[in-house]
């Protein structure tokens, strides 16, 4: 086996899922070698832990993943023709709430008929005008003051110094008018945490700060070394190849215990897959993603 890892897990079947994270790989490019099975031992006394050298296959994708990408590209056709015929209804309604209402006049008196003048007005009756359709809500963009920058870099500036951590703050708003806050220095993984969850509080905090300044809500991004976009591949890569097992296998898989931001990413990459549903279960902070197959 090319370029080969040696990874060590309770079972067989995790330290195989270890080895598709570690290597960036799917199920069927995975070419794997068991050491050693591992053992449960009598009540956790002389555990033995499973350990398996794996590799990266040679060779193109394979039939099956071809032929899913195809359906999954027949698929998102579908919704672009409904979405041409949805615009071109629109237009035709609008074209006939364009055009000017019907009036109805209401015969005259007798007296007017005979020759008679009166003072009686003519009265005419337009017809009901179709309701105007409801604008749009506007997207109201939130002004975010210097203040508020400010005291969120101080703030952020002086927790990082009280952990003895010496760190460069650049502070700016992106297109989604978010707060976004970049550190940089040395010992980065501290701030990280385990999982990203001293950086998670760090983010929390650091909202609460900022919206002490702010009429309305506005949200504030910690990031360091872009941990964020590379966490977000990870899970995404996870989630894949986990949906891949739960096929293969024909088995639930139970992820580790994420927050809901996690959580949804897990949601929303299998939420098209034809093979495997995803449901939460527990409560926070343990609440975690599950995938099962689907029944047919």
């Amino acid at each position: 086996m090319k370029n080969s890892i040696r990874v060590s897990a309770k079972t067989v079947d995790d330290a195989i899922t270890e080895a598709i994270i570690q290597l960036g790989v799917t199920s069927d490019q995975l070419e794997y070698e068991v050491i050693e099975k591992g053992s449960a031992g009598f009540l956790g006394i002389g555990m033995k832990q499973a350990v398996i050298e794996a590799g990266r296959k040679d060779g193109r994708a394979s039939s099956e993943e071809k032929r899913e990408k195809i359906s999954f590209n027949l698929k998102s056709e579908e919704p672009l023709k409904d979405e041409g015929l949805k615009k071109f209804d629109r237009e035709k309604n609008k074209q006939k709430s364009k055009k000017k209402p019907e009036h109805k006049k209401v015969d005259q008196p007798k007296e007017m008929s005979q020759g008679k003048v009166t003072d009686q007005p003519k009265v005419v009756v337009a017809a009901e005008k179709s309701p105007k359709e409801k604008p749009e809500k506007e997207v109201v963009v939130v002004e975010i003051t210097d203040t508020t920058k400010k005291e969120v870099e101080k703030f952020l500036v002086e927790t990082l110094k009280a952990m003895s951590l010496e760190v460069k703050l650049s502070v700016s708003v992106d297109e989604d008018n978010t707060l976004c806050v970049d550190l940089e220095g040395e010992n980065m993984g501290i701030i990280i945490g385990k999982r990203g969850q001293t950086l998670d509080s760090l983010q929390y905090l650091a909202n609460r700060v900022a919206n002490k300044y702010q009429e309305e809500y506005i949200r504030v991004k910690v990031d360091t070394e872009n941990y964020r976009s590379r966490r977000d591949e990870t899970l995404t890569r996870l989630a894949k190849n986990l949906a891949h097992k739960v096929k293969r296998t024909r088995r639930p898989v139970s992820l580790e215990p994420m927050n809901p931001y996690e959580r949804r990413i897990i949601h929303s990459v299998l939420q098209s897959n034809p093979h495997v549903n995803t449901h939460s279960e527990g409560d926070e902070p343990y609440r975690k993603v599950v995938i099962t197959l689907k029944r047919y």
